[in-house]
């Protein structure tokens, strides 16, 4: 495990964004996040841009297709495996625009995890590719592989350092066993957790360190994903604090030195008068709190971001909630005195 070196205060995105233009998004993006900013994803534009497509789309060796089930393994590249390539090359057309006269020492990618993806393709027969060992070990190595290419093709045409973010929303379910299967009539059998472990850190240790891990679900595993090799984890601070065992490994990774990706900023605009920084930053506040770490060294090991994709928000709101993020890292260096005890 490698732990990133941010400098204090640094703010991120998700990932997606609404809308269509990826040369809006990149630059949006670039001007609201400057110290580590994302190529963003535009799911908006349907087949190969939602997140198991985008991911697909840098399989090496691996194809799929669209059906009325959702994705499929393909015997060879057709039109929807070419859209998702066609689209990334895109996005990262435009990022590279949009940080022609910026240069940040940073850029984050985005990609679904080995788990999230062998959940959400099906195998020919219609299975998910969850249920079947050897296929889900297949698909892990493509990932790793593909995505490697893809970092370092990042890395040359935007002359940063790349930290991947693996997305395991679904992880949970994975490890709950709470999959549908294709009758919908009953339930994928869970994966055991040393399994999940080990598939996940043959991933991890393909891809350039640090490798960020992201789970916005509720109870997500944050001892497994370190034990992992995770150099930082993701996660929405607003389901964290009521779950002791969450709590403990929170108070461990900071131990350690891992840093937190937390989700303070709403993901749509909330009803009623915007948030101030102070009650955006409660849930940070009170998970320092609750572990025993003093709020200064918030700074160093929390990186704000919106609590999660911002795909559903308005274009303003997407803005904003970024803007927010970015306010907050500063907050976290330099903190209103109220912050101290409040």
């Amino acid at each position: 495990m490698s732990t990133p070196h941010w400098p204090p205060g640094t703010a991120t995105g998700i990932g997606s964004l609404p809308g269509e233009d990826p040369l809006e998004a990149a630059r949006t993006v670039v001007g609201e996040l400057p110290e580590l900013p994302h190529l963003p994803e535009l799911p908006a534009r349907g087949v190969g841009a939602d997140m198991i497509g985008r991911t697909a789309a840098l399989l090496v060796d691996i194809a799929v297709e669209v059906m009325p089930s959702g994705y499929r393994v393909a015997s060879h590249p057709g039109r929807d495996h070419r859209r998702g390539v066609d689209l990334l090359r895109t996005d990262l057309d435009a990022l590279e625009e949009a940080l022609d006269a910026v240069r940040p020492d940073w850029v984050k990618v985005q990609a679904a995890g080995p788990w999230t993806l062998a959940a959400g393709v099906e195998l020919r027969k219609g299975h998910r590719v969850l249920t079947d060992r050897g296929a889900r070990r297949e698909f892990a190595a493509s990932l790793a592989e593909g995505l490697a290419v893809h970092a370092d093709e990042v890395a040359k045409r935007t002359a940063a350092r790349v930290t991947v973010q693996l997305d395991e929303p679904t992880l949970p379910a994975v490890l709950a066993g709470s999959l549908s299967t294709p009758s919908g009539f009953g339930t994928v059998a869970p994966v055991p957790a040393a399994e999940v472990l080990e598939l996940l850190r043959e991933v991890i240790d393909a891809l350039p360190a640090p490798v960020i891990v992201h789970c916005c679900a509720p109870k997500a595993p944050i001892a497994l994903l370190r034990g992992a090799g995770a150099g930082a984890v993701a996660l929405d601070a607003t389901l964290v604090g009521s779950y002791p065992v969450a709590l403990d490994a929170v108070g461990e990774a900071w131990d350690a030195g891992v840093p937190l990706l937390l989700g303070l900023v709403p993901s749509v605009r909330p009803d009623g008068p915007e948030p101030t920084l102070a009650q955006l930053a409660r849930p940070a506040l009170d998970l320092a709190d609750q572990v025993g770490f003093a709020r200064p060294r918030l700074a160093e090991l929390v990186v704000p971001t919106p609590t999660c994709g911002l795909a559903g928000a308005t274009p303003d709101w997407a803005r904003r909630a970024m803007a927010l993020s970015r306010e907050l890292g500063k907050a976290f260096v330099d903190p209103p005195e109220t912050w101290s005890s409040s």
